[in-house]
């Protein structure tokens, strides 16, 4: 069974199992457990039951596994014959669950 939910303005399809990094955000203190309640598709073998555009009573719960941070991302300026070079880098904080059930 897998399914695809929708996450800070990103989509995932997931299976029991498999291991997501999604957007940080503010959790109840000692949480350990992420709700995913926009789902947008479940689909087990060629049965699919499509959103529209959420399966209603669809539900992804997954397990907190920390906190990480993303891949870093390069930004650079570069003007000829000016002497003008700008070199900067962010990394995104990011947690990483790992999906429990898929029910719906």
């Amino acid at each position: 069974m897998y399914a695809v939910v929708e996450d800070g303005g990103k989509q995932y399809m997931v299976k029991k199992g498999d291991t997501i990094h999604i957007e940080k955000r503010d959790l109840a203190e000692g949480a350990k457990t992420v709700e995913f309640d926009r789902v947008l598709m479940i689909g087990d073998g060629d049965d699919r039951k499509l959103g529209q555009p959420l399966v209603d009573g669809a539900k992804v719960t997954a397990t907190l596994d920390g906190a990480v941070k993303g891949p870093k991302l390069e930004i650079v300026k570069f003007k000829r014959r000016k002497g003008y070079r700008l070199h900067k880098g962010h990394r995104q904080n990011m947690l990483r669950v790992t999906i429990d059930s898929i029910s719906g």
